[in-house]
């Protein structure tokens, strides 16, 4: 099952941001990871590599977004 809790699975996946001065988000395309995106430019750059002119990144038949979606690119600040 997949973490929304139905069979379908996008064939592109945008990983939760890491942490760190430089975070990123690692990019898999049919689950092989095919690199790390800072922004959503370069999420549409890895998606037109694969084949796909005209990415539409919120078409969620394409493009799956862990932990937040195309406009989170750091993890939360932790409270100390």
């Amino acid at each position: 099952m997949s973490e929304t809790g139905d069979i379908f699975h996008p064939p592109v996946v945008v990983r939760p941001p890491t942490r760190g001065a430089r975070p990123y988000r690692r990019v898999e395309i049919y689950g092989r990871t095919v690199g790390r995106a800072t922004s959503a430019e370069d999420v549409a750059e890895f998606v037109r590599r694969a084949g796909v002119d005209e990415p539409d990144l919120d078409d969620p038949e394409l493009v799956a977004w862990r932990g937040g979606d195309r406009t989170v690119w750091a993890q939360p600040e932790q409270a100390t």
